[in-house]
């Protein structure tokens, strides 16, 4: 690995992470067990960026990019069947949902594991972004351009943190300004507006440094859904 530092912003990833997968349990747990507590819904918002991010600190670091996608894809496809088990517990849903492919934030990763990847040497794996969009257009991933955009920003902008962080932050307000999640008066807001708290996160280093392997955060993602279905088959809900 080459220790020049190929990103200026926050490298204290495995902290982000702990953080994003706190934020991503609290935003499932609140969709199937409280889904009219606004406050659980925004806190959720904190977890796509910064998985975002540190997938694109990982497309930089990684010793094999091929291994680091062929990795995605298959906890993708572990990952699906548990993600739809936890939100479509109803069988009949269940294989409605897995034939219409609603699919689990590792396809939006991968998908953005081919942009980073195709930016980072563009000549050569120019492909990749025409697979990841026509991916999105075809097939559609969760957050869609807005999650991809989001990862080609982090990318493009990693040696300069103050466009970095501007060019974000407007990307994340385009995506969020309009909605009816929250109102201010009779302004509305899109709930995916609070996806901007994560921000600070990626911008301000942090030294916390927790020695977690790698294989926790891909096995927690399956792990949390199966843990949410049981509970919905316990409480019936």
């Amino acid at each position: 690995m080459d220790s020049a530092v190929k990103i200026k912003q926050n490298l204290d990833t495995n902290f982000l992470k702990l953080i994003a997968i706190v934020s991503m349990t609290i935003d499932h747990v609140s969709k199937v067990f409280f889904p009219d507590n606004m406050a659980l819904a925004i806190l959720g918002r904190i977890a796509f960026p910064l998985f975002a991010y540190c997938l694109v600190v990982g497309c930089l670091y990684t010793r094999d990019i091929k291994k680091y996608i062929l990795r995605l894809a298959l906890f993708a496809l572990i990952s699906q069947p548990f993600y739809l088990m936890a939100f479509h517990p109803n069988w009949g849903t269940f294989w409605y949902e897995f034939s219409h492919l609603n699919l689990n934030i590792f396809f939006t990763l991968l998908a953005g594991v081919l942009v980073v990847s195709a930016l980072m040497d563009i000549k050569r794996r120019w492909w990749m972004i025409i697979v990841a969009l026509a991916g999105e257009i075809f097939i559609g991933f969760d957050y869609g351009l807005y999650g991809l955009g989001l990862m080609a920003i982090f990318y493009i902008c990693r040696k300069n943190s103050w466009l970095s962080a501007l060019l974000s932050l407007a990307w994340m307000l385009f995506n969020g300004m309009r909605g009816d999640f929250l109102y201010i008066g009779s302004f509305g807001l899109d709930l995916q507006f609070f996806a901007i708290l994560a921000l600070p996160l990626i911008y301000i280093h942090t030294h916390f440094n927790p020695r977690i392997n790698k294989y926790f955060f891909y096995a927690f993602y399956p792990a949390h859904f199966l843990l949410i279905f049981i509970l919905r088959m316990i409480f019936h809900v």
